[in-house]
């Protein structure tokens, strides 16, 4: 009895021992399937996954999942969407930039055509209210209003130029560079390209500051050189340019007549060449709108030279109409080689850089903008001048190298052929009138469309007043902040917490000493908007574009303004 109650407890505890080498068991076997189900792809879900058939992993099974296999695009719908938006905008870039090229074109048409028709005219009325002082009397301080000098200027300039440009023989010119190889000519050309930016870069600072001496008022104290030097480097300028645009219309024209147009074609390829210098390049706003501007002067420029080699091709063919059909072909594959390549740089530099097509149409209303507003009454400069500066075009030495080739080429001889150049003046002088009308109109509406009303009865932007303004700022952030420091010196006891708010409530104080304006809403860079900067000091983040200066306007950017990283 003893020995069976003895044993009892001894059996149970073996049943309980088996009982939990059973559970360690099962789970060692559950755990070892789950690690064998969630690291390998080849097994089931009930564990058969260690008896599949060797013939489910063969390479039909392979081929047949990858011919079968699908994807979902709405998965990432925002960049698909951004990708197809990249493509439509690539899409819209010619329309809307030879929108901007044509109202471009026509703008520098109509300051080329006002040295033609309206400045003569300008001229002989300010010297006739000069000639006509004695009898009529002083009526006022000035003998000529600020305007009527410039315009006399500008004429007196023209005359001395074509006066010393009729010295230049331009058929020994022609024969010189035609006998030069194909390789000088076109280290010669891309030569003077980068001679015609730098002089009109400086040569409207020229002109600009004999304006200005001219017409300054004598109460200031003199700060200048005297009128006659600044009028002497402005007529230096003027030749030098038109000597330098002659030598490469003479290039081009030598390119014309080459027997294998070798010469033209290396040329075009010149043209190529510009879209690897700008398109893998950054881009702002300001720097495109800078590029639109070069190329629209550029474009212009092209045609006057293309008119100056037909207009001695056809001379020198005694002015027969069979040899412009010749020339028309040329003529055409330089333009269209112009054209394709303007829009495949624009197009690409706004797809990499983000862009706006609709920034065109902020370009369309920034130069419009410049000819309403030498309308108004308060208006601080000609607008041919103001497209010389926004464009780089300054029309004096184009204009200057035009009549030369003209007066050279056609012989007035005649009562006839005085009455034939009296009607074409008259033709021109129509479709100056009625291109200024045309513009004119069209101006006001994209003025309209941009809101850019209020603007055009604010005064001028002043570069000292802009200074002064800065200089304000940098010494008011120069002195609140030893104040701050001395604030917080004298609180002995204060903690940490009540410290690390302290330069988030500075920035923000200081943020309104900016100076702003309605423009910075509109015509401005967005490119580094939102953009954070850590203090080093508080390790809290921070407005980046606070410590920086003011984005400028479109309005405020010339053609040779740097802004950004380049100018092109």
């Amino acid at each position: 009895m003893a020995d069976s109650l003895s044993t009892a407890p001894g059996e149970e505890k073996e049943k309980e021992d088996s009982e939990r080498d059973r559970k360690a068991a099962k789970s060692e076997k559950s755990k070892e399937k789950d690690g064998v189900t969630e690291n390998s792809g080849f097994n089931d879900k009930n564990g058969k996954g260690r008896n599949r058939n060797v013939s489910d992993l063969s390479l039909v099974r392979f081929i047949t999942t990858e011919l079968t296999r699908g994807y979902f695009l709405e998965h990432n719908e925002a960049k698909y969407t951004e990708r197809r938006e990249r493509v439509y905008t690539c899409l819209r870039i010619p329309k809307e930039l030879e929108k901007l090229m044509t109202f471009g074109f026509f703008l520098c048409l109509d300051a080329f055509l006002y040295v033609f028709t309206l400045l003569p005219l300008r001229v002989l009325l300010a010297l006739l209210q000069l000639l006509t002082l004695p009898c009529c009397g002083l009526g006022g301080s000035r003998l000529l209003q600020p305007a009527q000098v410039c315009d006399v200027l500008k004429g007196f300039i023209m005359v001395l130029c074509y006066s010393m440009m009729s010295y230049v023989d331009y058929a020994m010119m022609y024969h010189l560079i035609r006998g030069q190889s194909v390789i000088k000519l076109y280290i010669i050309y891309n030569m003077l390209e980068v001679a015609d930016r730098l002089f009109s870069s400086f040569g409207q600072d020229i002109l600009d500051a004999l304006y200005w001496t001219a017409t300054e008022p004598k109460e200031k104290k003199r700060a200048h050189i005297g009128v006659i030097p600044h009028f002497l480097m402005a007529v230096l300028y003027v030749f030098l340019h038109a000597i330098l645009i002659m030598v490469q219309a003479t290039t081009l024209n030598v390119a014309f007549n080459s027997h294998n147009k070798s010469l033209l074609t290396i040329m075009m390829s010149n043209n190529f060449v510009e879209i690897k210098g700008s398109v893998f390049k950054k881009f702002e706003k300001n720097n495109l709108f800078q590029m639109s501007n070069s190329d629209i002067k550029e474009r212009f420029t092209n045609y006057i030279l293309l008119l100056i080699v037909c207009l001695r091709n056809m001379e020198q063919f005694s002015w027969n109409p069979d040899h412009l059909w010749v020339l028309f072909p040329d003529v055409v594959m330089v333009i269209a080689s112009e054209v394709a390549v303007d829009v495949v740089k624009h197009a690409f530099i706004t797809k990499f850089n983000d862009i706006s097509a609709d920034v065109y149409g902020e370009y369309r209303a920034s130069l419009a903008f410049d000819l309403v507003s030498s309308r108004q009454k308060n208006a601080y400069t000609d607008y041919s001048d103001s497209v010389s500066r926004r464009m780089g075009f300054i029309p004096l030495p184009l204009a200057l190298l035009l009549i030369r080739v003209v007066t050279s080429s056609v012989k007035i001889q005649g009562s006839l052929s005085f009455m034939c150049v009296l009607l074409f003046y008259f033709g021109m002088i129509t479709l100056k009138v009625l291109n200024s009308i045309v513009l004119l109109g069209t101006s006001c509406m994209f003025v309209k469309e941009a809101n850019m009303e209020e603007k055009l009865s604010e005064p001028p932007p002043s570069v000292v007043s802009s200074r002064a303004n800065s200089r304000a700022h940098r010494t008011k952030q120069v002195h609140t902040a030893p104040q701050q420091a001395e604030s917080t010196s004298d609180k002995g006891g204060i903690t940490l917490t009540s410290v690390n708010p302290q330069p988030a409530n500075m920035a923000e104080s200081s943020a309104p000493t900016l100076p702003k304006s309605d423009s910075d809403t509109f015509l401005t860079t967005p490119d580094e908007d939102g953009e954070k900067v850590i203090n080093s000091e508080t390790g809290l983040e921070e407005d980046g574009l606070k410590h920086r200066t003011p984005k400028k306007d479109l309005l405020e950017i010339d053609r040779f303004t740097i802004c950004g990283n380049r100018i092109d």
